[in-house]
């Protein structure tokens, strides 16, 4: 049985892949930071068809807790097979007054912890020879966002990150991707009103907000796969043509 590792899995975007997973009988390790009460439900729900769920609290912006992350998932169940990096939060803000404080807040919380997440996580997949890393970016890390500059930055670098490391861990059996979702009907648009969400339909292609299920899917097709790597899938409606 495989095993996969989803940071930021308690909500959103991460808790679907976490459903999706867990219904194929994965091994699944659930990292949350914030989100207690929310981890907390979902193993329960989820260990009425899947006994083999965990989760585990760590900040993955700081380089000690990633650490303890990957050894309790080492110890657990002796490997990581797949890992998806979607910890990550949204950031609203004029670029001319975004403060050093935020902008070293948002790339720790959005880019570093990639890097350090997967940084430790590959030694095992390394030895195995064998691996799979999803990394969830954005629709703004390929076209940028008016006021979302910082944002897009760390999902630019997200996307970068995935082609270099596809040439570098390729070899190693390793394979690596960024899913890039257009707007997602999660509890991070909670921010747009119902008349805005209906302005953005239009500029969409097939009218619609995407959901949470759209993104697992893509992430279940590329664990399974064996032959894709360092791509940038873009999933979007059509919004990004």
């Amino acid at each position: 049985m495989k095993t996969i590792l989803v940071t930021g899995g308690a909500q959103g975007i991460g808790r679907q892949i976490v459903k999706e997973f867990a219904n194929k009988d994965y091994n699944v390790v659930i990292n949350y930071n914030k989100s207690e009460k929310e981890a907390e439900e979902l193993k329960r729900e989820l260990t009425k068809i899947n006994n083999n769920i965990e989760i585990f609290k760590a900040d993955v912006s700081k380089r000690e807790d990633v650490k303890k992350l990957i050894e309790f998932t080492i110890k657990k169940y002796k490997n990581i097979d797949i890992l998806i990096n979607n910890a990550g939060i949204d950031f609203v803000k004029l670029f001319t007054e975004i403060t050093d404080e935020e902008w070293n807040k948002i790339i720790n919380n959005n880019l570093y912890s990639v890097f350090c997440v997967t940084q430790e996580a590959i030694k095992y997949m390394i030895k195995k020879k064998e691996g799979c890393i999803i990394n969830i970016s954005s629709i703004w890390g390929e076209v940028g966002a008016s006021c979302e500059s910082l944002y897009a930055v760390t999902k630019a670098g997200i996307d970068s990150l995935t082609k270099s490391l596809a040439k570098e861990l390729g070899p190693s059996n390793i394979r690596i991707n960024s899913i890039a979702p257009g707007i997602i009907d999660t509890r991070m648009n909670n921010n747009l009103s119902k008349e805005e969400k209906e302005e953005i339909k239009k500029e969409i292609p097939l009218e619609k907000i995407g959901r949470a299920e759209d993104i697992a899917k893509c992430a279940m097709w590329l664990a399974e796969d064996n032959y894709t790597t360092g791509q940038i899938i873009s999933i979007n409606g059509g919004w990004k043509i």
